[in-house]
């Protein structure tokens, strides 16, 4: 026998909404406009086991 359990229907309404409170309709903060290196980067944060800092993201930019 399965057994389902339902979701809450708060739960689906909040999900419904996602982004509303956004004014601009945007996910994400705007870009800041630099550009960067990231292959490099993602290579080096790899290698260090850990994202990097923003000190060390300054090497990248371009």
């Amino acid at each position: 026998m399965i057994v389902a359990e339902r979701k809450n229907r708060t739960v689906l309404d909040k999900f419904d909404r996602f982004g509303e409170m956004m004014t601009d309709g945007r996910l994400t903060m705007p870009s800041d406009g630099k550009i960067y290196r990231l292959r490099e980067a993602i290579l080096l944060s790899k290698k260090l086991g850990r994202p990097l800092s923003e000190e060390e993201m300054k090497q990248f930019e371009l």
